[in-house]
């Protein structure tokens, strides 16, 4: 008789500092073999959408719970964001269809909703069929560190 295994997924739990305990599997880890810059040591994350705002998702470290980045879609922010990825990250993220590519960028928050910026000029690049990622430079001038997020809104009704 031929034995069936059946393969559960391996629940792991993690208590965020700001997000309360979250379960994820071991297919939920996103590997960054480099860290990201600020957090080299850091190189597994899950991603999980803010239960309040599906707007925002946090890009969460499974070895510190403090760690958890705001992170927000570059299209929602910017309609015309886009910039060539070069050759090196496809080799290094195993890039081949960019319909494997998810594009994220760090939300800087605060108190006051004019103030609350995101990170154009470094996005960070997983590919979500491999699990990996790496956080980019952008050689490009016209993308900001602190891009207004909420821009577009601010000046609408400030007319």
């Amino acid at each position: 008789f031929p034995y069936t295994t059946l393969f559960r997924s391996v629940y792991m739990e993690i208590k965020t500092k700001y997000h309360g305990t979250r379960n994820y599997s071991q297919n939920d880890i996103i590997t960054f073999k480099n860290g990201l810059p600020g957090f080299e040591t850091l190189i597994e994350f899950i991603l999980f959408p803010v239960p309040e705002n599906e707007m925002f998702s946090v890009l969460q470290s499974t070895k510190d719970p403090a760690i958890g980045l705001i992170v927000v879609s570059p299209f929602i922010v910017c309609e015309s964001y886009e910039f060539d990825l070069k050759e090196p990250i496809c080799v290094s993220l195993n890039i081949r269809d960019m319909s494997q590519v998810n594009v994220y960028n760090t939300v800087t928050l605060s108190s006051k909703a004019e103030d609350i910026t995101t990170n154009l000029k470094a996005p960070i690049i997983i590919n979500i069929k491999e699990k990996i990622g790496q956080q980019i430079i952008l050689d490009d001038d016209k993308y900001k560190i602190r891009h207004p997020l909420f821009e577009e809104a601010f000046h609408v009704s400030n007319k």
